[in-house]
């Protein structure tokens, strides 16, 4: 059955416990008509019988049409029923009482995943995997310092707040309205020229809340996220490269703007502790993802916190790699598949790492063509069948397209990836087969 199921096909859904009380009802009516026939008792029935037409044919059209008005009528009644019960339990929800039920019957039910990561790499991720489970913990990292958030963390002091923003509508019930209206950019010539809605009124919510934490949970709550969104961190700390010529390079919009290969990267601030409630997730995670996203400015910048690069080898979960599609220049130019791993492995081990996820089909022509101007080209998958840390390799097509600051961008498509972790995630496996 497709990942993304709609309307009434959600009844059908096991896990979602309605079959099996639909037919009880049908049984329960049956008994109670038999109830009914026996008090009523043999003579007034064929007198009832007597009022039918006389011809054979009429008589089995008004049966046919008193059946299918009972059974309508049934069906009309249970459902006005389930959705005044579904809006008392969860009022000003918009959702249908099909998909309120298969988010807290089936989706609760799922695997309990941590995806690490930052920038649309990590929210195109979520957008699959929530249709898979409600139970999806997203650390992000917040050490970006350009356009709307970084002009808010100079003025404010504050926690870059945008690709939290972009997590936290990923897993919104209903993504597609309130992206419309988050992801809105105020223009004109004030202040708030370039501002987006949703990092303004994150911001709004920490002052009001008193922390960074508290304003996502608000927020997650005011959009009726499915799962958590978490900051890796709550200190507020840079980026600073060490690039081919030996020099120090802090920010990470300068890093990724600067053409010489990276080295190495740090965090500016020493001894960055985790948030809290990180650790906690990963210990308990069934399955941990890592990717996709930019290399040294989404996935490394989780991994030099302290503590969560060691509690993820440590963590008992299934842990699977998501690679790039494209290198990134400035950051992953000319880098294939094993120079990816190779940079990764100096912040991770990933001997720990059961499987990593590779793309094998590239974008349409006219896209490709602007990426190679841009000196960004398809990762080369030069990996085995197995590398050389002992990870499954992957293999499937995975390449979508987004509308992304108004021109058509690469991306992992969400529904294609999703499906892909879950067929080869345990995991996901050992929560279908649970009854």
């Amino acid at each position: 059955m497709s990942l993304h199921l709609r309307g009434g096909l959600r009844w059908l859904y096991p896990g979602m416990r309605v079959k099996r009380w639909a037919l009880l009802s049908l049984f329960s009516m049956g008994l109670i008509v038999f109830g009914v026939l026996e008090i009523v008792g043999k003579e007034r029935i064929r007198e009832i019988y007597r009022l039918l037409p006389k011809g054979e044919l009429a008589r089995y059209a008004l049966v046919a049409v008193i059946l299918l008005v009972g059974i309508g009528g049934f069906a009309i009644g249970v459902a006005c029923l389930v959705r005044s019960i579904a809006r008392g339990v969860a009022p000003g929800r918009e959702e249908k009482p099909s998909d309120l039920i298969y988010r807290t019957r089936v989706l609760q039910k799922g695997p309990r995943v941590v995806a690490l990561g930052g920038g649309t790499g990590l929210s195109t991720l979520l957008r699959g995997l929530k249709e898979g489970t409600s139970n999806l913990t997203a650390v992000v990292t917040v050490m970006d310092d350009g356009g709307s958030s970084g002009r808010l963390r100079d003025e404010l002091d504050v926690l870059p707040p945008g690709d939290v923003r972009n997590c936290i509508l990923a897993l919104a019930a209903d993504e597609e309205r309130m992206a419309n209206l988050f992801q809105h950019r105020f223009s004109g010539t004030t202040d708030l020229k370039g501002h987006s809605l949703g990092n303004l009124l994150l911001v709004g919510i920490e002052q009001a809340t008193g922390g960074f934490d508290h304003a996502i949970e608000e927020m997650s709550h005011i959009l009726n996220v499915r799962g958590q969104v978490l900051p890796a961190t709550l200190c507020k700390t840079h980026l600073i490269a060490q690039m081919e010529d030996e020099e120090w390079v802090e920010g990470e919009t300068r890093i990724s703007a600067d053409p010489r290969r990276i080295e190495r990267i740090r965090l500016s601030a020493a001894d960055v502790k985790p948030y809290g409630r990180v650790l906690q997730a990963i210990a308990r995670a069934e399955l941990i993802l890592l990717g996709p996203g930019s290399l040294f400015t989404s996935l490394i910048p989780n991994l030099l916190v302290e503590g969560i690069a060691a509690a993820i080898e440590e963590a008992a979960a299934e842990k699977i790699l998501v690679a790039n599609l494209m290198t990134q220049p400035g950051e992953t130019a000319g880098y294939t598949l094993r120079d990816h791993l190779r940079t990764l492995d100096e912040y991770i081990d990933l001997h720990c790492f059961d499987g990593v996820i590779v793309n094998t089909s590239l974008p349409d022509k006219d896209l490709l063509v602007g990426y190679l101007e841009e000196a960004a080209e398809p990762v080369e998958d030069d990996l085995g069948e197995e590398d050389q840390y002992g990870m499954e390799v992957i293999r499937a097509d995975l390449v979508g397209t987004i509308e992304l600051e108004g021109k058509p961008t690469v991306k992992h498509d969400p529904s294609k990836l999703a499906r892909v972790i879950i067929h080869h995630s345990r995991a996901f496996s050992r929560s279908l087969f649970t009854p």
